[in-house]
């Protein structure tokens, strides 16, 4: 029986609940506005994006393993087993406070600013990958969600010409059924991306403790961490579905689908880049922009600038709970 260190078991633990907490936070994202428009039930929508998110997360493993070496230098924090158990306090807290207030942050971004605050303290300032965290986590925390924004407003215009000699009813009826076909692509695309960031921090873990000789997703890992989100997704967020449904903007059915299919193209893109980019961030900035294509005054921008503002003050917040539990675990001697 192979000999697996406590500390490793109680950071995959944790990791996992990082995993569960990301799954209710952002279960919001791929059915807030199939809800909202009431073309599924809350449970109907839930069960659906639960189920997607757990395929979704076998598709591919680029994102984990910018997670697992592309944020902080893996040769630089080998000596330090407690330094991923910070890193998710930072993220774990972050993603609680949020939820709890019914804040549509990221979740993606608090994981990789309290890898970032762990790895400072640990190791200075030279232990993070600058260039690649600038190409992977800086210009997509920007890109995605204009990308969004714009794909959202040109999909909704061209959508709005498409239809606009067709009676209202019909159309109605047709995006209520194309709404779900959109959902679910967003919920397994949200699984490809969001999953694999847990699968980088558990794959780090085990490089850390030399239970694998290389960086790499073992596939335990793979069904672990699909099975968990999938049962956050089941759970729900449905203080961030009431923002992300109701407090933007008022949606029907053709509404939903336009920003739900600019979203999932954003993420798939940015999944197959190994960018892991806050789904949060697109599918607001995507709600936006097609709430901004019918008139600008439609927009709750009151509501749209707390969002923006959470994903500034994200990375840097998970970031010093991250660096305080690392300074904490060095001052008790832990480190």
């Amino acid at each position: 029986m192979p000999d697996i260190p406590i500390l490793l078991v109680v950071i995959v633990l944790v990791a996992l609940i990082f995993d569960y907490t990301n799954g209710a936070h952002d279960s919001a994202n791929a059915i807030a506005s199939v809800v909202s428009t009431k073309v599924l039930s809350p449970k109907a929508a839930v069960l659906m994006a639960g189920a997607l998110n757990f395929v979704g997360a076998f598709l591919g493993t680029n994102v984990a393993e910018t997670i697992g070496r592309g944020i902080v230098n893996p040769d630089m924090i080998m000596g330090c087993q407690t330094l991923l158990l910070a890193a998710l306090a930072g993220a774990i807290a972050w993603n609680v406070f949020s939820l709890y207030i019914g804040l549509p942050s990221s979740s993606s971004h608090a994981l990789i600013g309290g890898l970032m605050g762990a790895g400072v303290v640990y190791s200075g300032w030279g232990s993070l990958e600058y260039r690649s965290i600038l190409e992977k986590v800086i210009i997509p925390l920007f890109l995605s969600p204009l990308a969004g924004f714009v794909m959202g407003y040109l999909f909704m215009l061209a959508l709005a010409w498409i239809t606009c000699r067709f009676r209202y009813t019909s159309t109605n009826a047709v995006f209520k059924k194309l709404q779900v076909i959109a959902a679910a692509f967003m919920a397994l695309s949200h699984g490809m991306n969001d999953a694999q960031k847990t699968m980088g921090i558990i794959a780090l873990a085990l490089l850390i403790f030399r239970q694998i000789p290389t960086l790499y997703i073992p596939v335990w890992v793979k069904v672990a961490c699909a099975a968990v989100i999938m049962l956050g997704t089941l759970n729900g967020g449905w203080k961030i579905i009431k923002t992300m449904g109701h407090k933007i903007f008022k949606m029907q059915p053709v509404h939903g689908f336009a920003a739900q299919s600019a979203t999932a193209g954003v993420i798939l893109s940015a999944s197959l880049f190994g960018a892991p980019i806050s789904t949060t961030q697109v599918i607001s900035s995507s709600v936006l922009g097609v709430g901004s294509s019918r008139r600008f005054s439609a927009v709750r921008w009151g509501v749209a600038g707390n969002m923006v503002t959470a994903w500034f003050v994200t990375i840097p917040a998970a970031g010093l709970v991250g660096a305080l539990a690392m300074f904490i675990f060095r001052v008790i001697g832990l480190t």
